[in-house]
């Protein structure tokens, strides 16, 4: 049988993409079948300096503080490390970067760690130093990554992405597809467990 290949929408920047990898992480060892990351322009206007939450949601402080609170929530159930987040930040460079490291030498942790970056850390992924960090963690080459962020190698692959996320109708992130059924959203590990079932994924 033809093992069937689960296509992920997703942004760095993200936190439900966060914290969708995260319970997808628990379950997908135990199902025979392909992961496919896309890359998905979820803020592409913002500037590399990074935008304002407030400025971006367009809601008070006291918002962004209810906003917060609730992910920290979410993210501590799961045993993720979460701090309140202020800014958001450009993504290109490291979707660019991530695709690379999965594609070339099929990196998994370089994912984690552009979350981690981001989410964690609190920097802006839109860095060449800071993604250059998340690569040395992730255990791969510095002066190809550099290289490869500095000439844009994977900036046509990225724009692909893109295209593909909007030719299929993908609006928001996690998105997932498999055959002919889609989520969106961080979803709870039964309803992973009930989209394989329905699209008839063999168990290991």
């Amino acid at each position: 049988m033809k093992i069937k290949t689960l296509q992920i929408f997703t942004d760095y920047v993200c936190p439900w993409c966060y914290l969708g990898q995260a319970r997808l992480k628990k379950i997908i060892s135990k199902y025979k079948i392909k992961l496919d990351i896309i890359h998905f322009p979820l803020h592409p206007e913002t500037p590399k300096e990074g935008r304002d939450l407030l400025d971006l949601f367009g809601c008070s402080q006291e918002e962004l503080n209810k906003k917060n609170s609730m992910m920290s929530k979410l993210m501590n159930e799961e045993n993720l490390k979460y701090n309140y987040r202020e800014f958001t930040y450009n993504s290109r460079l490291a979707q660019e970067l991530g695709y690379w490291a999965q594609f070339k030498y099929k990196n998994d942790v370089i994912h984690d760690e552009l979350y981690k970056s981001y989410f964690i850390n609190k920097k802006n992924v839109y860095e060449i130093d800071i993604l250059l960090s998340a690569v040395s963690r992730a255990k791969l080459p510095e002066k190809e990554a550099k290289e490869i962020l500095e000439k844009r190698t994977y900036k046509d692959v990225i724009d692909k992405h893109w295209e593909y996320s909007y030719k299929v109708g993908v609006t928001g992130v996690p998105t997932y597809i498999l055959g002919t059924s889609y989520l969106v959203g961080a979803q709870k590990e039964k309803n992973f467990h009930e989209l394989f079932e329905k699209e008839n994924i063999e168990r290991l």
